[in-house]
């Protein structure tokens, strides 16, 4: 699992940073989903290392336009270039209306199949490998963030020891693997545990944006290796935070204290911070580290790999 930064900035963008949309890489099913998708995401993905044509899921978290006005420019190209896949996409009530509408006065079909699913809290989408759930947060207007959890993996079946000890090949090996516990002919019984590394402990990812502090966002962040939020104002501008519902640093090291997370990435800054202004980016840093030290400034094109971990021991992040 790796995560590619596609769109740092809040509300519009700059010279350095595109709005928002991150891309969540599965290369173990070569697979691209997508968080959010602010008008220039397609460009910002041909300037990266990811395939367009990978693009399964697109999750939206809201349907202001730095979130949403890359979408069907993006969707388009994709038919333009014939993808034959099939990409479902999840987000608020309003957002098949609105593809439909920018479908219909553009005159724009789409060649392959595209699905629209209204998100309610709760899971959304499952399969043998991850289970995707998603929670309301505290915007101006319907919002939510989305947590992703990898399944559970067995550990490696140690083959050599199994034939040690004398266990034949076949069917009785899936079932050791499995950590059942097998009788053999001459009577013995051999547990799976014995024979297998521990178990790798599935990775889980939480993206929140936009929201101001609240509850939900704790919750649906628990215990995630990576917490990807929103900090789009410094700490002496809270007030503006309450007031356009939007979080500052130091909120959103308190949801990744609060929520005992691996790692805390902030994004989504207000351009009021670039270089040269009395408070800059590397001041916001600084804020969110004095409460949560593991935390990452992202900026555009940014990757951060999702490494593996065994036995549910705590993830040691730089």
């Amino acid at each position: 699992m790796q995560i590619t930064f596609l769109g740092t900035s809040s509300g519009v963008p700059t010279r350095s940073r595109n709005v928002s949309s991150i891309a969540l890489r599965l290369p173990q099913r070569a697979e691209v989903w997508l968080f959010d998708c602010g008008e220039g995401t397609q460009h910002q993905l041909l300037r990266s290392e990811l395939k367009i044509s990978q693009i399964r899921r697109i999750f939206i978290t809201h349907m202001h336009g730095d979130h949403i006005f890359g979408l069907m420019g993006l969707l388009a190209s994709c038919g333009l270039a014939g993808n034959p896949n099939r990409i479902d996409i999840y987000g608020p009530a309003g957002l098949d209306e609105y593809l439909r509408s920018c479908q219909k006065y553009s005159r724009t079909s789409f060649s392959f199949p595209v699905k629209v699913h209204t998100v309610e809290p709760g899971v959304l989408y499952k399969d043998e490998e991850f289970i995707v759930s998603c929670g309301n947060l505290k915007h101006r207007v319907p919002a939510y963030g989305y947590r992703i959890v990898e399944k559970d993996r067995p550990g490696r079946f140690d083959v050599a020891k199994a034939t040690a000890l004398g266990i034949p090949p076949g069917p009785i090996y899936g079932k050791l693997k499995r950590g059942e516990t097998v009788s053999l002919p001459d009577g013995r019984q051999i547990r799976g545990f014995q024979l297998c590394d521990p178990p790798e402990v599935g990775r889980k990812f939480a993206y929140c944006t936009d929201t101001v502090f609240c509850e939900e966002a704790i919750e649906l962040s628990q215990k995630a290796d990576v917490l990807v939020h929103e900090a789009t104002f410094a700490h002496q501008d809270a007030q503006l935070a309450f007031d356009r519902l939007h979080s500052t640093s130091t909120m959103a090291a308190q949801v990744a204290l609060s929520a005992g997370v691996g790692k805390l990435i902030i994004t989504h800054f207000s351009p009021r911070y670039a270089p040269g202004n009395d408070i800059v980016l590397d001041d916001l840093l600084q804020e969110a580290r004095a409460i949560f030290p593991s935390t990452k400034l992202a900026h555009d094109f940014m990757t951060y790999d999702i490494p593996r971990h065994r036995n549910n021991e705590n993830l040691k992040l730089k």
